[in-house]
């Protein structure tokens, strides 16, 4: 494309130059101003139309429910969104506020829900992100960064291991490995397991789901399966990995209860396929395991959905009720005790036992009459 040409008349362009000059001068500071004048209104506009629509976001807030239930909803919308874009000292300040132990081998944390342990594709903010500002909030600005000791999913609440050093991180590590530390979850379950105590013992493996969105899960693997009303053994899947699960019930109704969960192994999502897919008694919560077919919030039966004071359209927003209650870790080091690490129940864990009549255990009273003040809010 040929290059734009300047069009001027004879007088312009004839004599010393003195007349493109002058041409230049007269042109160029009108156009000067009017394009410095035109970005000064293009500015102002644009500054005008982003707090219009700040007004406009902060008009369309979603209403704040007058009931409790719905409203403790919404907060933990808001506070898992808000996760994702807070800066890392805000986040590493709350988890100071939050520390269970701390000793010159390890720091122990409660783990917020809905915050990713390490990053990947959409994660925003996680725990590895913050680590090295967390050591320099504990012990000055000359502090090594804090190592991961093991890990819990997104949707995971409770106790989570920190180390110094890489390698007292690593000897935990190994614990875990050896399964010599004793681990404790906590979970909600829709319906009652049967019996109220036993032990899981299925291997899990990972397959591709077929429906109308591929996705992959961790799935059942069974040695043994019903054909015909005879017991058949099933050739064991190569990728297959050998998870073993003992759960106890706490508290039951007749389409609930509260499990205390003891993972043998430590598979991916082994709690979760083997309450949902061994027991039949998915966790409160879990919108992907409680339909192996389908990506889709959970689906709850009309009395729970009363007792809870939503709707099965507001289900989606229902938190994952899985927590890390406790851990006992062998002695480390130069210790002589083991070390016994609890952790409190979140405040919508707690404030859904109360409102489906599931007790706690006499020990953890203190938390059940924090329940009963949250639902007589």
């Amino acid at each position: 494309m040929a290059a734009p040409r300047w069009s001027a008349s004879g007088p312009w362009i004839r004599g010393n130059g003195q007349g493109f000059g002058s041409l230049f001068t007269l042109v160029s500071k009108p156009f000067c101003s009017a394009a410095a004048a035109s970005t000064g209104i293009n500015a102002q506009r644009l500054a005008e139309r982003l707090r219009a629509q700040k007004r406009e976001q902060d008009t369309k807030k979603e209403p704040v429910s007058t009931n409790a239930v719905q409203r403790r909803v919404q907060e933990i919308v808001r506070f898992t969104r808000q996760l994702q874009r807070v800066h890392p000292n805000v986040l590493a300040k709350a988890l100071t506020r939050g520390i269970l132990h701390q000793d010159k081998n390890l720091v122990v944390i409660n783990k917020p829900y809905g915050l990713p342990v390490h990053g990947g594709p959409g994660v925003q903010l996680c725990i590895t992100d913050v680590l090295p500002i967390l050591a320099k909030m504990l012990h000055g600005h000359k502090a090594e960064p804090l190592h991961l000791c093991h890990r819990l999913d997104k949707e995971t609440t409770g106790v989570m291991v920190l180390a110094w050093d890489k390698d007292m991180a690593h000897q935990v590590q190994e614990l875990f490995r050896t399964r010599q530390v004793v681990k404790k979850y906590w979970a909600i379950t829709v319906r009652v397991p049967m019996p109220s105590a036993g032990v899981v013992d299925i291997p899990i493996v990972e397959k591709e789901a077929q429906g109308q969105q591929q996705h992959h899960k961790m799935t059942l693997s069974p040695s043994y399966r019903m054909d015909d009303g005879k017991m058949v053994k099933v050739r064991r899947s190569r990728n297959a990995q050998v998870a073993v699960t003992q759960y106890q019930v706490l508290s039951s109704t007749l389409s609930s209860a509260l499990l205390e969960l003891q993972p043998i192994t430590g598979i991916k999502h082994q709690l979760r396929v083997h309450l949902s897919f061994g027991l039949d008694c998915p966790i409160l919560g879990d919108h992907k395991y409680s339909d192996w077919n389908r990506l889709a919030p959970q689906k709850l039966s009309v009395g729970t959905l009363k007792k809870l004071g939503l709707e099965q359209s507001k289900a989606r927003y229902i938190p994952l009720h899985l927590h890390a209650r406790q851990l006992i870790l062998p002695a480390l080091g130069s210790g002589k005790e083991e070390l016994n690490l609890v952790c409190k129940l979140p405040r919508f864990f707690v404030h859904s036992l109360h409102r489906l009549h599931l007790e706690m255990p006499n020990q953890d009273q203190n938390e059940n009459n924090e329940a009963k003040c949250l639902g007589a809010q």
